[in-house]
């Protein structure tokens, strides 16, 4: 099974990221791709810049590195409530290019932050337009207080219940 994993956040040091390679590493035998967003340069959307250089390679890049997966694994930060502006912009550029960006692949989405609410807004959010976009989301989790769960150290979660859930979530992925 090949797995594209990563986390819809630009920062360094992304919580959600670490969620996602997590995630990804607990699927046996599995060939893992994680996405850096900071790999796949675009500019900020508009038409007027749309008009002026026609796709944005980095949105083609992207499109390339979904298309050759099986499955994904998405780990939402949130910034407001809602997608972060790095993620937001990639997905703009990608959705002019392909509407269906996440090629009807089936897919876990999650996400967490370090306070208790987990970034569950904006994984609702996800979820809600998934369908539009072509992703097949088979399970979700949000992981509220990251640094209280997760331990950077091991690089593992600390909450079995946590930990398990996530597993089950990601069981779905080789059901079909």
């Amino acid at each position: 099974m090949k797995v594209v994993a990563f986390g819809a956040s630009s920062s360094s040091t992304s919580i959600n990221k670490t969620l996602a390679s997590y995630a990804a590493d607990l699927i046996s035998g599995a060939e893992i791709k994680v996405l850096n967003l900071n790999d796949y340069e675009v500019p900020l959307f508009s038409e007027d810049k749309e008009k002026e250089i026609g796709q944005a390679a980095g949105a083609k890049a992207f499109l390339s590195d979904i298309a050759w997966a099986d499955v994904l694994i998405i780990s939402f930060a949130e910034h407001n409530g809602s997608y972060t502006a790095a993620y937001k912009n990639l997905f703009d550029w990608a959705t002019r290019i392909e509407r269906n960006v996440f090629a009807d692949k089936p897919a876990v989405y999650l996400s967490t932050s370090p306070g208790p609410g987990g970034a569950a807004s904006v994984l609702s959010a996800a979820i809600g337009s998934a369908p539009y976009f072509g992703a097949q989301v088979k399970a979700s989790l949000s992981i509220a207080s990251f640094y209280e769960n997760f331990d950077l150290k091991t690089g593992k979660l600390t909450n079995p219940t946590l930990d398990e859930q996530l597993k089950t979530a990601l069981a779905q992925l080789s059901m079909d």
